[in-house]
């Protein structure tokens, strides 16, 4: 048979549907709920609707998995099907009679019934003094639990203080491995490596080398064999000034024949003019077959004046440098450890030398001095947490009996530390606490609950040793009394 299907929209309602199954021009009509859609049509709605198609000569369908809408549908006698391929399949039930589909006509005893079942309340519960009672006990309650749990009170006390003072001498190395109270605290290592550039004006003349000394060395046979001694051999002084030969030259066999050869200096400068007899060392194993010396003056070296560096400018340029170096060094190593930790600076040192360079180079000329370094330090520092666990201990084994510690320690060293020989570094450390007399919150609470003010507070100086005066602060300021309570009242101890 054929059938008009038509497919809600979650916009839907009851009026929009009636419009669409006025179109409907056949026997049957399948209205399709939507899967992921919502249609708000209510058992009412599927009545109304149920009677439109009946007044069109059209049998009503749904097709939904809505358990809901099944539900209702079934209860009106109208068919439901899953899928629109069964409803076009299956067969279709025939549609109840009219007379069935129209309601029963309403008992008239329902009035009557429903005052038998219900139970009428007592009388005292109805009348005016009965209302007023519950109503006044009612506010009465309100008020009561008000009163217990409205009010709270802040109470401020400032109890006996004593100030604990002691001086530790502490021990601190990177061997000590605990913390002990005899005050031996380990030490950390941390090394830094810096880099440093900077010149120098130079105004000093120094001697440059100019030309190199020339001479005659005598050689002396040691031996009954001829010796050859060939251009280049080395001799010097014993200063080690050194010099070379210039020429091949053959030394006759026998014992003390001697030949005279040319030499010159190894390095210019007057510093290779030497003396009569000053050259004495023949380098090498031909040291083993012959003796020298220089009969005569060796001289001809000579040097130029220039302005350039001495070694003395090269001193202290580098001495400027390795202290800007230690300062930068200091910096980053207190960058690298916590602001409260304690540095030893006193362990501070160069752990290695890793550049080192003069410009100009030894020996040249120059109007400005430049030095490059680049150095690694190393030194020693004491953590803030071992520092304050040595206090902590030193003085808590001294508090006062019925005291407690109170607030942050202080120390600070009284003298900067110094190292001995063995690495241990030593200095003495002044340690301060304040300490506060113990309060028994559950006596502060049954000394004042429940009292005014000002009673609360002369009650509480009379009851614990004060420096001062307790506070007591209510909320609400208006409100008379202190909480009955202890939930509701705040110690704090100052």
């Amino acid at each position: 048979m054929k059938t008009k299907i038509i497919t809600l929209e979650s916009h839907d309602d009851l009026i929009s549907v009636r419009d669409k199954l006025s179109w409907a021009k056949t026997p049957r009509i399948l209205l399709v709920w939507p899967k992921y859609e919502k249609v708000t049509l209510r058992l009412l709605d599927l009545k109304v609707l149920q009677r439109h198609a009946d007044s069109l000569g059209a049998q009503l369908g749904l097709v939904t998995r809505r358990m809901n809408v099944r539900r209702d549908a079934e209860s009106l006698g109208i068919p439901v099907f899953k899928t629109t391929s069964a409803a076009q399949k299956d067969l279709w039930p025939d549609s109840a009679p009219r007379t069935q589909r129209i309601p029963k006509t309403p008992r008239r005893d329902l009035r009557e019934m429903r005052d038998t079942v219900y139970i009428k309340e007592p009388a005292w519960r109805t009348s005016l003094f009965g209302r007023v009672f519950t109503f006044t006990a009612g506010v009465m309650a309100v008020l009561a639990v008000a009163v217990i749990f409205v009010p709270r009170a802040a109470v401020t006390l400032y109890p006996e203080s004593q100030t604990q003072s002691i001086i530790i001498p502490v021990s601190a190395s990177p061997s000590i491995k605990s913390i002990s109270l005899t005050g031996e605290i380990p030490a950390q290592t941390v090394s830094v490596t810096v880099g440093a550039e900077q010149s120098l004006a130079v105004t000093n003349e120094i001697a440059l080398p100019n030309s190199k000394a020339k001479g005659i060395a005598r050689f002396t046979n040691l031996g009954e064999t001829d010796v050859e001694i060939p251009a280049g051999t080395v001799i010097s002084t014993v200063d080690l000034i050194r010099y070379i030969t210039l020429n091949d030259t053959l030394l006759s066999g026998g014992v003390d024949d001697f030949v005279e050869v040319q030499i010159e200096a190894l390095e210019a400068g007057s510093q290779g003019n030497a003396e009569p007899e000053k050259i004495s060392v023949v380098d090498g194993p031909l040291g083993l077959s012959v003796a020298v010396t220089n009969p005569k003056l060796v001289s001809g070296g000579t040097d130029t004046k220039a302005v350039g560096a001495s070694e003395e400018d090269r001193t202290d340029l580098r001495a400027v440098v390795m202290e800007n170096l230690r300062r930068f060094a200091e910096t980053q190593m207190r960058a690298q450890i916590s602001a409260d930790d304690l540095l030893l600076l006193d362990t501070l040192e160069v752990t290695e030398t890793l550049q080192e360079e003069f410009s100009p180079p030894e020996g040249q000329a120059g109007n400005t001095l430049v030095l490059k370094m680049q150095v690694e330090f190393s030194a020693n520092y004491i953590s803030h947490a071992d520092l304050n666990q040595l206090v902590a201990s030193t003085l808590n084994a001294s508090i006062p009996q019925g005291f407690s510690p109170f607030g942050d320690l202080k120390f600070n060293p009284l003298a900067e530390p110094v190292i001995d020989s063995t690495g241990v570094t030593h200095f003495e450390l002044q340690a301060t606490q304040v300490t506060l007399r113990n309060i028994d919150e559950v006596k502060v609470f049954s000394t004042i609950r429940g009292q005014d003010p000002a009673r609360a507070e002369n009650e509480l100086m009379n009851a614990f040793k004060m420096r001062e005066n307790p506070q007591v602060i209510l909320r609400p300021s208006w409100w008379p009394w202190l909480p009955l309570i202890p939930f509701n009242i705040s110690v704090e101890v100052r």
